[in-house]
């Protein structure tokens, strides 16, 4: 199921994030659309808060970081 917070994010929003929590910059090579390209997505949550009740609120600055510190802990052990 789709599991999103119901608000459509920038993915240079998330890049962006990804560098801030690695400290490093990332080499972009910008592309026309390509075949199965979309314009825009977002996460439809509504079978997730009929199942729970809750919808995800947690945004991209405070999700992105606590990810790359869950990942880099356990793949360097």
């Amino acid at each position: 199921m789709n599991i999103g917070a119901g608000t459509p994010t920038q993915l240079m929003d998330y890049i962006g994030e990804l560098e801030r929590a690695l400290g490093k910059t990332a080499i972009k090579n910008f592309l026309p659309m390509q075949q199965g390209d979309v314009p825009a997505t977002e996460a439809s949550s509504v079978l997730l808060k009929r199942l729970t009740g809750t919808i995800p609120t947690t945004p991209p600055s405070a999700g992105v970081p606590a990810f790359v510190r869950w990942y880099l802990d356990h793949y360097r052990s």
